[in-house]
């Protein structure tokens, strides 16, 4: 029992930095996950600290969000001197999970879960925060088919607390750090979109872009060459290519990028990505007048036992590659009720 409230029941997620716990409510009768952080015994008392101030700067971004693809935050609690973050709990895996188990996503199912995560981002961009770190580990897919965005651990507010990073460190996986944010250490809504398209990526070809045998080779080949080819990524192909441009100036913005992974996953597509691109800029953000109420956030994924199509009718086609055995539809790898 933490709080006198909140009472552990079992581990259900385990990083280098910290653990989640299932735990039950007791005060209203429901479960929540619970987000212990637990610094590495090497660390030296001012990296802890550090790690605390990340911990609360989670936990005062993730308020700030309040949408269906979010993973809502409910409380924090000081336990022996260091924050737990108490949250919304969602029966789920992790998308990497998914991918490790199950293998890679079809091209459209692929395209629903970006969708779903370009409506997480949108609204964490509209509130003025960044996320810096989207991944498939951070990527919860739901036992009732809901795709969420969770774990802002790195995130950030814009003008206000900046990430606490010194030179030649970069926060995150460095598989899915844009470009800018290697090199630089400079954070945006844009590499926020690069890492969407890197976790796309994964997605349908089972590897992130620019995967390689160490963090180090990694970076390098981040600063010097363009992303691994994605031969299995049908009609997301237009989608990846754009995300994945290593000029945030040049890279797909919200809009452009709904409207492709649109196209991929109902199989109708609009005008070509060249002549229909907005670039975006490292400082834009989206309007933020929109009204998410208006956006239908449901994310239809295939009927358990049906097919996914890997390319519907007037798809644009990446160039011809060997064929691959389709992979098992995302809907039919879940359970059909929720616990």
């Amino acid at each position: 029992m933490i709080a006198g409230r909140y009472r552990l029941l079992d581990l259900v997620g385990r990083g280098g930095m910290g653990r989640v716990w299932r735990a039950h409510d007791e005060m209203l009768h429901r479960d929540v996950a619970v987000k212990e952080v637990v610094p590495p015994s090497w660390l030296a008392d001012h990296e802890r600290a550090e790690l605390r101030s990340r911990t609360l700067r989670e936990a005062r971004a993730a308020a700030r969000l309040n949408h269906p693809t979010v993973v809502r935050l409910y409380d924090v609690v000081p336990v022996e001197g260091s924050p737990w973050i108490v949250m919304e709990y969602v029966p789920s895996r992790t998308l990497q999970d998914v991918l490790d188990t199950e293998g890679p996503l079809a091209p459209p199912e692929a395209a629903r879960v970006g969708l779903a995560l370009l409506d997480a981002l949108h609204a964490a961009h509209t509130a003025g925060v960044l996320h810096r770190d989207v991944k498939p580990q951070n990527v919860l897919v739901a036992h009732d088919g809901r795709v969420m965005l969770t774990d802002f651990g790195l995130a950030t507010f814009d003008g206000g607390d900046g990430a606490m990073t010194r030179p030649g460190m970069v926060l995150g996986s460095p598989q899915y750090v844009a470009p800018e944010r290697a090199a630089e250490g400079v954070s945006t809504a844009a590499a926020d979109l690069w890492s969407l398209g890197a976790t796309l990526h994964t997605a349908v070809e089972g590897r992130s872009p620019y995967a390689r045998s160490t963090a180090m080779a990694t970076l390098s080949a981040l600063a010097a060459g363009p992303p691994d080819p994605a031969p299995h990524a049908g009609p997301l192909a237009p989608v990846l290519a754009g995300l994945l441009r290593r000029d945030p100036r040049d890279r797909l913005d919200h809009e452009t990028a709904r409207r492709l992974l649109t196209g991929a996953a109902t199989g109708v597509t609009g005008p070509s990505p060249d002549a229909a691109d907005r670039a975006i800029a490292p400082d834009d953000r989206p309007d933020a007048s929109t009204d998410p109420s208006d956006q239908d956030r449901t994310i239809p994924l295939p009927e358990p036992g049906r097919p996914a199509d890997r390319a519907g009718p007037g798809v644009i086609h990446p160039p011809e590659t060997p064929p691959r055995s389709g992979p098992t539809p995302l809907a039919s790898r879940l359970p059909t009720t929720s616990p």
